[in-house]
């Protein structure tokens, strides 16, 4: 039976998100990739486990996480019933809708149908009677953000969710939802998006210096760039990778000549700072109040261990922060 770290709260750091009371830890588990159904279950287990013993206290998912969608949840959703409920109180638990999930018309994107019938789709999963954050998963022009907004604040209402966020919506879109759901009288709560090193899209849209404006926090997924902002990849593809286990999001031809020499040059600075690029990059991320937390994934524990070393350095000199511009890739590539 798992018996938690007595001094898992002594090493965190964690930040108040947007205006809201709510603090998150500085490092949120996502569950994107190994929960699924081809998974090791024990593995998953034990990634959780060590998590949380190190005061990770956010778990994020999303209703089409898997592959077969769904399984994370219900993979979680076991952890949770045999071996975390009796710290249900001390977790942040994140659920998402607006992908593909079923067949038909209602089954992804941001309808008041698609949202509820998906939250009630995702509580069964993970045996829960409610999620602290329920997160909008992608915009959608074709439903009017009036209606999705107001199921999200109907949500709030009815108890199934204690938060709202958003994800991966613009600085424009985020300012019309925040708007709204502030009339609504449910604020909005966060924003996920994209963020690294080598994407700075929430800084060229102005997501990122407006988030005071907004009273919201940044949570930012992808910070490694599927893992290219590790040394995973300078010497070669390994075998047991990404690219060769999955190759949807990363492929072998995004390596190129010139994004290797780039990050050969990050990982050098990362050296002369006493770090692993991968924790300089997480560093990187979190050096500002703006993002409240970073998503990493996991395929092993000891991969959570090593990366919240990233927490006792988050400083840059200017001449550090003028190296990592000089190598930031353009948008696009």
């Amino acid at each position: 039976m798992y018996q938690a770290n007595k001094d898992r709260y002594e090493n965190m750091e964690y930040r108040k998100c947007g205006n809201s009371g709510l603090h998150l830890p500085l490092v949120s588990l996502g569950m994107w990739h190994n929960f699924g159904t081809n998974d090791d279950f024990n593995n998953m287990k034990e990634m959780c486990f060590a998590a949380f013993d190190e005061g990770i206290t956010h778990f994020d998912l999303a209703n089409n996480y898997g592959p077969v969608p769904g399984s994370a949840e219900e993979n979680f959703g076991k952890i949770m019933a045999v071996d975390l409920a009796a710290h249900r109180d001390e977790l942040i638990i994140s659920t998402k809708a607006g992908y593909d999930m079923w067949d038909g018309p209602y089954g992804s994107w941001g309808s008041r149908k698609h949202l509820i019938s998906s939250l009630d789709q995702s509580l069964k999963r993970l045996a829960l009677d409610y999620v602290d954050i329920f997160y909008h998963h992608r915009p959608d022009e074709n439903t009017p953000l009036e209606e999705t907004m107001q199921a999200l604040a109907d949500i709030v209402k009815s108890g199934k969710a204690l938060y709202i966020g958003i994800s991966n919506y613009n600085n424009e879109q985020t300012t019309q939802a925040t708007k709204i759901l502030k009339e609504l009288g449910c604020p909005l709560l966060i924003n996920q998006r994209r963020y690294s090193i080598l994407d700075r899209t929430i800084e060229q849209d102005g997501l990122k210096e407006h988030t005071p404006e907004h009273g919201i926090g940044i949570i930012a997924f992808s910070p490694l760039a599927q893992g290219l902002l590790t040394d995973k990849y300078l010497n070669g593809i390994p075998e047991d990778s990404r690219i060769r286990r999955d190759g949807r999001f990363l492929r072998e031809e995004h390596l190129t000549d010139d994004l290797l020499s780039r990050l050969q040059a990050l990982n050098n600075l990362a050296m002369q700072r006493g770090q692993s690029l991968a924790k300089m990059a997480l560093a990187w991320v979190l050096r500002d109040l703006e993002v409240t937390s970073v998503l990493i994934g996991a395929s092993r524990p000891d991969q959570i261990r090593e990366n919240l070393v990233t927490i006792a350095d988050m400083s840059f000199t200017q001449q550090e922060l003028r190296i990592i511009e000089e190598h930031t890739l353009p948008e696009g590539d």
